[in-house]
């Protein structure tokens, strides 16, 4: 096993004439000056030459439930080994995972084979690049699915989907399966709470739709993207752009890091809940307990496909990829 990184140049950038690079692996598209890093903390310029300083630096491996990405229709009840590196390319003001992604912390070497290697010894089906904002650490993660494509196993990724179109394409036909994190239909929002842009999200959203297994979150930050006409915007969204079948978990914040807004009252995650079901074949709700909203349910039928309690999960209404009272096929990948 091989301890120290390699140094491994990056894709998509270019040099300009003044020894600064421009990196255009996502929308933040940073001038990089000699000796100093983008946004995402994961690339730096070196000589005029812009490298991926973070390449195979994991912050934090696991092994997690399928369900806790979440991914719900994508092998339900699986343990899927999870990875992420030290750095984002937003800056949200809530980010309910900053000591990972906000702040430097320490991290090893695992090359791209050795991580695959680690995965089929903890007898893992699959490997999730997770955590931060695994997409920015782009060399790392396309290398890492073809090792573990080479040994059979699947690849899913929690992403905040601000790439731009070209790497996004590339990484959609490594990975099996993801989620976005669609934090509003409100450009100002992006721009005011996470320093970033809606459209370039949207349209990586459409095109992991076209290529693999999506679903999608959306934080109901209390005050802020949790009123009636903002959860109707991003349903109608999803409902006319990615299809009624798109899995869609509202998750409930909690104040942290610099965004001091009390919790989410959880009759706003009901009430979302109610308006997203009129347009949603599949909707959940996440990070708060006793309320229900995370079972399957058959669309056409209502009968129980997938039982949830907690991470416990159990197929108990599936025959043959259909439901097992009403013969509708399935959009769950088992």
């Amino acid at each position: 096993m091989n301890d120290t990184a390699p140094a491994v140049e990056a894709s998509y950038w270019q040099a300009s004439s003044d020894g600064r690079v421009t990196c255009e692996l996502c929308p933040q598209q940073c001038s990089v000056a000699e000796g100093t890093r983008g946004v995402c903390n994961l690339r730096e310029n070196r000589g005029g030459v812009l490298y991926a300083a973070a390449y195979g630096e994991v912050a934090s491996v696991a092994v997690d439930p399928i369900e806790k990405k979440p991914l719900y229709h994508f092998h339900p009840g699986e343990d899927v080994l999870s990875t992420g590196p030290n750095g984002c390319n937003f800056r949200c003001r809530g980010c309910q995972n900053f000591q990972l992604s906000q702040e430097e912390v320490p991290t090893h070497y695992l090359s791209p084979e050795a991580l695959a290697q680690l995965t089929v010894a903890h007898r893992s089906p699959g490997l999730a690049y997770t955590y931060t904002e695994p997409l920015v650490w782009f060399e790392y993660v396309r290398d890492a699915c073809l090792a573990a494509r080479e040994r059979g196993l699947y690849n899913v990724a929690v992403s905040n989907g601000f790439l731009e179109p070209a790497p996004a394409r590339e990484l959609a036909s490594l990975l099996d399966a993801a989620n976005v994190d669609l934090k509003s239909m409100s450009d100002d929002f992006y721009r005011d709470y996470c320093g970033g842009r809606r459209d370039p999200v949207l349209r990586t959203c459409e095109t992991f739709k076209r290529d693999m297994h999506l679903e999608i979150t959306n934080l109901l930050v209390t005050g802020l993207t949790d009123g009636e006409e903002d959860v109707a915007a991003l349903v109608k969204w999803i409902a006319e752009n990615l299809g009624p079948d798109t899995p869609l978990h509202f998750s409930r914040y909690f104040p942290h890091y610099h965004e001091e807004a009390p919790a989410t009252p959880v009759h706003h995650l009901l009430r979302a809940k109610e308006i997203a079901d009129r347009d949603l074949y599949y909707v959940y709700l996440g990070n708060v307990h006793g309320v229900g909203g995370t079972d399957t349910l058959c669309p056409q039928c209502g009968n129980l496909l997938v039982e949830r309690s907690g991470y416990r999960t159990a197929v108990v209404g599936l025959a043959e990829g259909k439901c097992n009272n009403c013969d509708r096929a399935s959009e769950i990948v088992l």
